[in-house]
């Protein structure tokens, strides 16, 4: 057989190979959630439960209007449906959505955590997002009747947070209050501050890719007259083919996982700023919550060596997570700093790469302009619309 699609015109039947169709069975379904060896409570239903609550209450901030869900919203795909994050001030990348989370390596645009409980807790303590402390986050669960009950069903009794001369208000690390605190006692703090961000990992992992119009497609054999129309299997074609978006977008999570820079520019033409992974990686290796640090349940394992081992150079200057391309009609506007308001705007740039800034040794060697015409762009788009999953998501609404 020919190892090619027969393709006349958009529009007349697409037909793909059994080299093709292999392809295409391995890009559905996601696959089951990897096991997070780093947090023993991962699984752990009552620790969920209590996420859930931890998620939602808008007391750990310091105005006490901010919470998780104030850039993760449900109904917004788990994300804010905002150009840049906006919590307690005003942030500087666009908010990663939530969905499917706990199937990546990485967590934020530049992968500085390398758990999801760890990317948990940065928040709390970020300026701009919660702008608290553990030590007021842990009090106000303490204080809290039903989270105090919920937290010490799951991890025992919580330290005596009344005694507000041992656990003064405000003590983070790097304040005077937490130097003025006993190594016992900060320890005690940041233990159930760990428990935490641990029980919001496990709510997190509960948040799954539900099923997609291009997944029931493979689930039912790729049929011909049914599922995907022609214009969307020309867009699958062109994915798999000609766009090269599987490249970095590849297999049933639709991202590689990786990080790249594909050269955007500052939004008024600048040269960019912003050092990406080179940053992120650094911050990874060196955090107090890094996977293997004294935080983490299984410290020397797999996941703990994945920051120790992974691959630092010049190029990752600028470079930023691959993200899925799952229900992305959920998830506008796109790119790290949410500069793309469409599908439409996002195809434009990588089919011509206008504007594209090359930094010798910090330029991406994957891309090159797609050069396609404007009914292969619509395409493209409308197979990238199949894999939403807006009309099976049990997330909820307002």
């Amino acid at each position: 057989m020919i190892e090619a699609v027969v393709m006349i015109a958009l529009g007349q039947e697409v037909v793909f190979t059994d080299r093709q169709r292999r392809i295409i069975d391995r890009m559905s379904p996601p696959p089951a959630l990897p096991v997070d060896t780093t947090n023993r409570v991962t699984d752990n239903a009552d620790a969920a439960s209590l996420g859930a609550r931890l998620f939602k209450t808008r007391t750990f901030s310091a105005s006490g209007a901010v919470s998780c869900d104030t850039c993760h919203v449900p109904w917004e795909g788990f994300d804010d449906g905002r150009k840049l994050a906006k919590g307690e001030g005003d942030g500087t990348r666009n908010t990663p959505t939530l969905l499917g989370a706990a199937h990546q390596r990485w967590f934020f645009w530049d992968g500085r955590a390398d758990s999801l409980w760890a990317q948990a807790l940065h928040p709390f303590e970020a300026p701009a997002e919660f702008g608290s402390s553990r030590t007021d986050a842990v009090r106000i669960m303490h204080d809290t009747p039903d989270l105090r009950a919920a937290y010490e069903n799951v991890f025992g009794p919580l330290p005596p947070m009344e005694d507000l001369e041992r656990f003064p208000a405000g003590a983070r690390p790097g304040t005077p209050q937490w130097d003025a605190m006993t190594p016992p006692d900060r320890h005690a703090v940041t233990e159930a501050f760990v428990h935490m961000g641990k029980s919001i990992a496990a709510f997190e992992r509960t948040i799954p890719f539900a099923t997609s119009k291009f997944d029931r497609w493979v689930a039912a054999g790729q049929p011909t007259d049914t599922g995907l129309t022609q214009q969307e299997r020309r867009g699958l074609e062109l994915f798999n083919g000609a766009a090269g978006c599987r490249n970095c977008h590849g297999g049933p999570l639709f991202t590689d996982r990786a990080f790249h820079n594909i050269g955007l520019p500052e939004p008024d033409g600048s040269l960019p700023s912003d050092p990406g992974r080179s940053a992120g990686l650094a911050e990874a290796r060196t955090h107090e919550f890094r996977a293997g640090g004294e935080w983490s349940d299984d410290p020397k394992g797999a996941t703990a060596r994945r920051a120790a081992t992974a691959r630092d150079g010049p190029e990752h200057w600028g470079a930023f997570r691959t993200p899925t391309l799952r229900n992305l009609p959920d998830t506008a506007p796109y790119m790290h700093d949410g500069r793309f308001a469409t599908l439409a705007e996002v195809l434009a740039f990588y089919n011509t790469l206008e504007d594209q800034v090359r930094l010798d040794h910090h330029q991406e060697q994957v891309l090159t302009p797609l050069n396609l015409p404007p009914e292969d762009l619509a395409a493209l788009e409308a197979f990238l619309r199949t894999l939403d999953d807006t009309p099976e998501k049990a997330a909820g609404t307002p």
